[in-house]
């Protein structure tokens, strides 16, 4: 049972299309966290308040302050605050 030439032509064009959507599945993790940095934010890239990506220097920077941030001490209370908020009636 010879093939003929439409047959082939089906053959490879699933093929083809198989290979294309294997690939897509594996595409390498350092080319997908490149190209979600350079996306822009309205095209569902990062927001510019995210923190760096871990292993560079800008986050061994970002971490060194947040350690920083975290050792200052806690700013003090005001009383006078307090004294207003527990000055009002409640409500029933």
């Amino acid at each position: 049972m010879p093939i003929n030439t439409r047959q082939l032509a089906a053959l490879l064009a699933m093929m083809t299309l198989a290979c294309g959507l294997a690939g897509c599945g594996t595409i390498n993790e350092k080319l997908a966290a490149g190209m979600s940095d350079t996306l822009p934010q309205w095209a569902g890239g990062l927001p510019a308040d995210a923190p760096p990506r871990p292993g560079t220097a800008k986050y061994d920077e970002f971490m060194r302050e947040r350690e920083r941030k975290r050792l200052e001490p806690a700013p003090t209370t005001n009383g006078a605050a307090n004294s207003n908020a527990s000055s009002l009636d409640p409500v029933h």
